[in-house]
């Protein structure tokens, strides 16, 4: 999985590498009873991640849902107006993965009402305050076959998603297996749960309330409190040193055994014309 996860760390995103790999290992046991769905692709890191999962898996192509205008964050964080459709297509091109992906440059809503096809996995991250989710949810969860997978990402810092996933995913009847990576949930979807799935769903709700509440304040501590010149340089020299990795060590054992094959070998006759 290291040939994705350096694709993918060369797009700008905010997709932490072990969220990529839940994305990886879920487009990955698709089996093909219906179609791969992303809710909100940015620049492409994500899509990066379950386009080599179902190409390395049962091949579904992945649908890839985005106007490409940004949220309103978006549009405050860079000054304006924000478009982000070319600079995808470059990313997806240069990962070798755009004959995995069906671009839609749309709302997924507006999709959802002309998309036809069953769902086996879906991957929610575009608006994230609670109506903008819910209407994410609501319009593609009919589509998604049983069995079928739905994922959330920002589940953990957004209270419009964090509320979103306790309301119809955790509490519902109709999932079982639900997990949580850092801030992305998941569950299989199902006609109906037992008792016993509803109550390993409670057991990791905790679970999840507690990592919620820990990744909220621990954020907090580090904008607030320790949000400095000196604490940025040195986050900055540790990514550089984890994304630099030595040369691969060669054993002498292996030198020898180079050798004594260079040895034996008898080389053809130079042709000439």
């Amino acid at each position: 999985m290291k040939h994705v996860e350096a694709q993918a760390d060369k797009v700008d995103g905010w997709l932490h590498p072990k969220e990529g790999r839940i994305l990886y290992q879920l487009a990955n046991r698709c089996t093909g009873r219906g179609r791969i769905v992303e809710i909100g692709s940015w620049k492409g890191k994500s899509t990066i991640w379950m386009s080599f999962g179902s190409r390395e898996g049962c091949g579904a192509k992945v649908h890839a849902i985005d106007p490409h205008t940004g949220s309103p964050e978006h549009s405050t964080m860079f000054g304006g107006k924000v478009w982000t459709f070319e600079e995808f297509q470059r990313n997806i091109d240069n990962a070798g993965v755009s004959e995995m992906i069906v671009p839609h440059v749309d709302y997924s809503t507006s999709v959802a009402k002309t998309f036809n096809d069953p769902v086996e996995f879906i991957f929610i991250d575009g608006l994230h305050e609670y109506e903008g989710v819910r209407d994410d949810f609501e319009a593609w969860y009919p589509k998604v076959v049983n069995g079928g997978t739905i994922a959330f990402h920002d589940s953990t810092c957004w209270p419009g998603v964090y509320r979103l996933v306790i309301e119809r995913v955790f509490k519902s009847r109709h999932f079982r297996k639900v997990r949580f990576s850092r801030s992305i949930v998941y569950g299989e979807k199902v006609a109906q749960n037992t008792f016993m799935e509803r109550l390993e769903n409670q057991v990791f709700l905790l679970a999840f309330r507690l990592e919620a509440c820990w990744q909220r304040w621990t954020w907090r501590l580090l904008h607030n409190y320790l949000d400095s010149e000196f604490t940025r340089a040195a986050i900055a020299w540790y990514k550089r040193k984890r994304t630099s990795a030595p040369p691969a060590a060669v054993s002498t054992t292996s030198i020898a055994a180079a050798n004594t094959s260079a040895k034996t070998v008898v080389q053809p006759p130079i042709q000439t014309a």
